[in-house]
């Protein structure tokens, strides 16, 4: 290998390593977030209604504030974009941790959201460029780190609370610890490329349309597992409330797994394949959980679902970054937009339709939706290649 050779290596091995640490910013603290919930809502004495508006302020601020982030990266570059939402995350993160009014917190919350959102999509058409500039996938191995991140934040800040530092505290190192990724991240992006258009805003169009559809509703099938697991295997009387969790826990563990080992067996199998088998798995392990009379059935449909959809979303942003119906920056955000969408309406969607016809059969639902996602496979691979 020449010295030149070697230093290119060098470079794209801390280029993907400054990818991998902003996603697993974005997890770490959308991570720390969760055991801070309890907290703030008795720090200002709401009820659950109260506390789930508050948190709907997270949303409203993710799906406002990711539109206007395609046409950012296109003016600014995605470096710059990255780097300007990341410092305006960590800045207003402990805030999270000690507002003691209901007006404060809605906007730390709603801020939050912004920041994070605007991130993720900057994030993403990064990692496209990434990826566009290797022979071999890198998508999933990127959304890895945010599962990656997603367990320390949590992890982290419930060590902490024990430990008995207060939640305003607490928040402050998940800040400190960010400010510092972000600070090795930062020079090691790739450098500002600027351009393409950022007209038409970010409604998607011609096969962007259908990926953005393909995305709402995976994500749509993770929110509800996030949202409704618990509720599902306790009403099923497979477990106590206090085991609740167990369901998504399965469900983390094969999808962070599945987005490790992703970036080679999409390179084996292809985006089609991916798509077309991991929403086949994904709608066996629907119909399981949605059926299943003992745990080790319920635990195991929990588990497919995971191993289902953990690479559809990356390879979906991947064929979303190579499709030329519309300029990347908007793009993305437009599949990111309609991904947020299907992860904050979907469960309250759930919970209605649930309330008619009960939650395990609004559950065994979803998989009519995975269909969908399995039979456009090939469609969105094309559409995505077409000049």
């Amino acid at each position: 290998m020449t010295g030149h050779d070697a230093a290119l290596s060098l470079n794209r091995f801390e280029t993907r390593l400054a990818t991998r640490l902003v996603f697993f910013i974005g997890g770490l603290t959308m991570g720390a977030w969760s055991p801070l919930i309890p907290f703030a809502q008795q720090r200002l004495g709401v009820d659950d209604a109260g506390l789930g508006l508050l948190l709907l302020c997270l949303g409203i601020g993710s799906v406002l504030f990711m539109p206007l982030a395609g046409p950012l990266c296109a003016a600014f570059g995605s470096r710059r974009v990255i780097v300007g939402s990341g410092i305006g995350l960590i800045a207003g993160f402990p805030a999270l941790g000690y507002s003691e009014t209901i007006p404060l917190m809605a906007i730390a919350v709603f801020l939050f959201g912004s920041f994070l959102g605007v991130m993720e999509v900057g994030m993403n058409s990064h990692a496209v460029d990434v990826e566009s500039g290797s022979d071999k996938p890198l998508m999933s191995g990127f959304h890895a780190q945010f599962s990656i991140g997603g367990f320390a934040g949590a992890g982290g800040v419930t060590l902490f609370l024990t430990l008995g530092l207060s939640p305003f505290a607490s928040a402050g190192l998940i800040a400190l610890s960010s400010l510092l990724l972000l600070i090795v991240a930062a020079p090691r992006l790739l450098p500002n490329r600027t351009g393409g258009s950022s007209t038409g805003g970010a409604f998607p169009k011609g096969v962007v349309l259908l990926l953005a559809l393909l995305i709402a509703i995976t994500f749509l099938t993770e929110g509800a597992v996030l949202d409704w697991s618990a509720a599902l295997i306790t009403d099923q009387g497979l477990v106590d409330i206090a085991q609740g969790g167990i369901g998504f826990m399965c469900f983390s563990i094969t999808m962070t797994i599945g987005r490790l080992l992703g970036d080679r067996v999409v390179a084996r199998f292809g985006p089609k394949n991916i798509l077309l088998w991991g929403g086949v798995i994904t709608i066996a392990g629907i119909l399981l959980v949605a059926t299943a009379s003992n745990l080790a059935v319920s635990l195991i449909g929990f588990a497919a679902i995971g191993v289902g959809v953990c690479n559809i979303v990356p390879v979906l942003f991947s064929l979303t970054g190579r499709q030329k119906v519309m300029p990347q920056g908007a793009a993305i955000a437009a599949v990111a937009t309609a991904g947020y969408g299907g992860i904050l309406l979907g469960p309250a969607v759930i919970g209605f339709v649930a309330d008619g016809i009960g939650l395990p059969v609004t559950f065994a639902g979803l998989s009519l939706l995975m269909v969908i996602v399995a039979l456009s496979a090939g469609v969105a691979v094309q559409g995505s290649q077409a000049e």
